[in-house]
């Protein structure tokens, strides 16, 4: 096997958990004093830079932080309406039969992955690093290659962010891009992604 580690971001990765984000924005927005937008608005978000679109809105690290504490206790409410992304139990079950090592590493919660994934997939996975702060991905990939005794030319990260894309290049870990996520596919290739994925079946091509 090419990759002996799979370490998978969560939400737009694993979860499309992208049109349950649509469909609570306004309300958040409400809640925070936000700016409502429209569908066609949400959507052009996903091709522009969170920390412009943050600065210009005017939203604080204080603010980010109360606002992700709140969307991870409202999608524990309402996990149901968060299915995994089409394709991916394909994916689970051949990596499952592949032997390949399993992680996870997100800003949800733990509780919040365990529950969308289903009993049976989150007992595939070995490490769940959940709760990471925004920019603190680079040193839970390093734990989870120490403890896994896994090198970093060994192990591959799916993520959907471009800060996914930066965290495994400084842990030295080759990157691919999930382009039904969060983020853009143009945005996601115009940073020179090792690998980009338009598909979650493609990854098993990968390997």
């Amino acid at each position: 096997m090419k990759y002996q580690l799979v370490i998978f971001d969560f939400d737009g990765t694993l979860a499309d958990s992208f049109p349950w984000f649509l469909s609570i924005y306004n309300d958040l927005a409400e809640r925070f004093h936000l700016p409502p937008m429209g569908r066609s608005e949400l959507e052009a978000l996903r091709s522009l830079d969170l920390n412009l679109v943050l600065k210009e809105r005017k939203i604080s690290p204080f603010m980010v932080l109360t606002m992700s504490a709140y969307l991870k206790q409202l999608m524990s409410s309402q996990i149901d309406k968060v299915p995994l992304v089409e394709g991916i139990q394909t994916v689970l079950d051949r990596l499952a039969d592949l032997k390949v090592k399993l992680a996870v590493v997100s800003s949800n919660e733990e509780q919040n992955v365990r529950r969308v994934l289903g009993e049976q997939n989150a007992s595939r996975f070995l490490d769940f690093e959940c709760g990471v702060a925004l920019l603190g991905k680079t040193a839970k990939f390093l734990n989870i290659l120490r403890k896994m005794g896994v090198k970093p030319n060994q192990a591959l990260s799916i993520g959907d962010e471009l800060r996914d894309l930066k965290s495994s290049r400084q842990a030295g870990i080759t990157f691919g891009a999930a382009a039904w996520g969060y983020t853009d596919r143009q945005r996601l290739a115009e940073h020179g992604p090792d690998l980009l994925f338009d598909h979650p079946l493609q990854i098993l091509e990968a390997l």
